[in-house]
């Protein structure tokens, strides 16, 4: 029989997590014994104990791959008011975000989080975000945040080499894939303006794909620019051969998108042609690689990016396939003169600035900005451009041989070939609510997530291989087991 009393007798040695927790507590109390206490805050101790030890802990579990949201209504029951006049305690506070707040969201960082687009940020990556935010740095500007912008600066080169872009090309971390295209568009249409003397009557537009990411067309509203849509070839490519009529055509065209890896299917426009006619039009080229532009660092890859050094602007979301925490987005130009035309701002206060320095707040619709790029750096820096490499090329390999199991499996249809680490099949016989109820049953099972999509006019499933952790061969059973039935239950 168990010892129930040499367990709780009190000369028994804590278990090894409350030691954990004793050391941490001791250890953050004595690092804050040079902080005064604040005549408004009080005594912060215990809550940034708290707060940087749950940090710390997070950073090393494993994570839940189960769909948990909840309504507000359940949220409300559970949590109650928070926000009260004389507040409810770190303790409380933080026991409320781990045991009821942060359970009702999804992992987007587990192995077999395959919808959207997810995220695996190293470890790395992950630990030095709460760096950046106990340093606070105000990165907008040079003389306030210089060491940290130099540090984003070199990962930004990093990318530019990548690109193939010339030495004087420059660029800065927004928040998102739609922050960079906005910004990036703005500047196409001001650099128009600015070279063409005059806005067209009609306004201005611009061109793109019917599979551009949905950010480009919000873009265009907040723009006051029309979007003009160029058909896609056979495989589903922006090609320069459909995009020369529509050029010659429509004069108000000024700026034209392409993609560096589509959101839903993973295509790579054929960027070179598509530089070409653009340019031979006056036009700008923006190139979207929010998802698809980190394959430019996969050998295997680099080829469907090809005339890519040629264009004018570019961007990547390291908080997708770079393995960055969100939210991280790097906007890049090949000349960063029209941007800096574009976004720089002027006031009294502002004059000041050293504007013979890289100033991150002239190149995109902003002012104030956190150095959001610093957790990738520290991550590049730690692991270094060749780990990176490999961890993209697994995910492009995983993508690949999933979608030849998928092919050899008889009840299953693949729909393309995976140009980067998406893929695109259907279970032929089932309806939309069968799929609905297959994803949503893996979902709550936390077996899979797979979300319906819909692809060429039809409903399909989709896979995003962004993780080096995913097990292809676990993908691969899952789908064969759990689709054999007809009706996807």
């Amino acid at each position: 029989m168990q010892d129930v009393t040499e367990q709780t007798s009190p000369s028994a040695a804590p278990p090894a997590a409350a030691r954990e927790r004793t050391a941490f507590a001791d250890a953050t109390d004595a690092l804050q014994r040079h902080r005064d206490h604040s005549e408004i805050w009080g005594d912060e101790r215990e809550a940034v104990s708290l707060a940087l030890q749950w940090a710390a802990s997070r950073a090393t579990v494993a994570t839940d791959p189960k769909t948990t949201a909840r309504s507000a209504a359940a949220l409300r029951a559970d949590v109650g008011e928070t926000i009260t006049e004389d507040g409810i305690g770190a303790a409380r506070a933080l026991e409320l975000f781990e045991d009821v707040l942060l359970p009702a969201t999804r992992s987007v960082e587990d192995p077999m989080n395959l919808a959207h687009i997810p995220a695996a940020p190293t470890r790395a990556a992950v630990a030095f975000d709460t760096v950046v935010s106990a340093a606070n740095v105000f990165g907008g500007v040079w003389e306030c945040g210089a060491g940290a912008i130099f540090a984003e600066n070199q990962v930004l080169r990093w990318l530019a080499d990548l690109l193939g872009w010339p030495e004087d090309a420059a660029g800065v971390f927004v928040a998102g894939g739609t922050h960079g295209n906005l910004s990036a568009l703005a500047t196409a249409r001001d650099h128009a303006l600015r070279t063409r003397g005059h806005r067209p009557e009609g306004g201005w537009a611009l061109a793109c794909a019917s599979t551009a990411h949905s950010s480009i067309a919000s873009a265009a509203r907040l723009l006051d620019m029309d979007v003009v849509t160029v058909p896609v070839d056979d495989h589903g490519h922006l090609t320069g051969a459909a995009l020369a009529p529509v050029l010659a055509a429509d004069p108000r065209i000024c700026a034209v998108v392409a993609s560096g890896g589509t959101t839903n299917a993973g295509i790579v426009d054929e960027i070179g042609s598509v530089v070409e006619v653009a340019h031979r039009h006056g036009a700008w080229v923006h190139v979207d690689g929010a998802y698809g532009g980190a394959a430019l660092a996969a050998p295997t890859a680099r080829e469907r990016f090809a005339g890519i050094e040629e264009a004018d602007s570019f961007i990547v979301d390291p908080h997708k396939w770079l393995f960055a925490p969100y939210d991280c987005c790097a906007l890049l130009y090949r000349d960063p003169r029209p941007a800096a035309a574009t976004h720089s701002q002027h006031a009294a206060y502002l004059d000041s600035i050293d504007r013979g320095e890289s100033n991150p707040t002239d190149l995109a619709a902003h002012l104030s900005r956190r150095t959001r790029g610093l957790p990738l750096w520290y991550s590049l820096a730690t692991h270094g451009t060749a780990a990176y490499t490999a961890a993209i090329e697994r995910c492009l390999a995983s993508a690949r041989t999933v979608a030849r199991a998928i092919e050899e499996t008889e009840h299953l249809e693949l729909l393309l070939q995976p140009e980067l680490s998406v893929v695109v099949f259907r279970r032929p016989g089932w309806s939309p609510a069968a799929y609905r109820r297959w994803s949503q049953r893996l979902a709550q099972e936390g077996t899979l997530l797979c979300l319906p999509t819909a692809f060429a006019g039809e409903i399909a499933l989709r896979l995003a291989f962004v993780n080096p952790a995913t097990s292809p061969g676990t993908v691969i059973e899952v789908l064969r087991s759990t689709t054999t039935a007809d009706d996807g239950s």
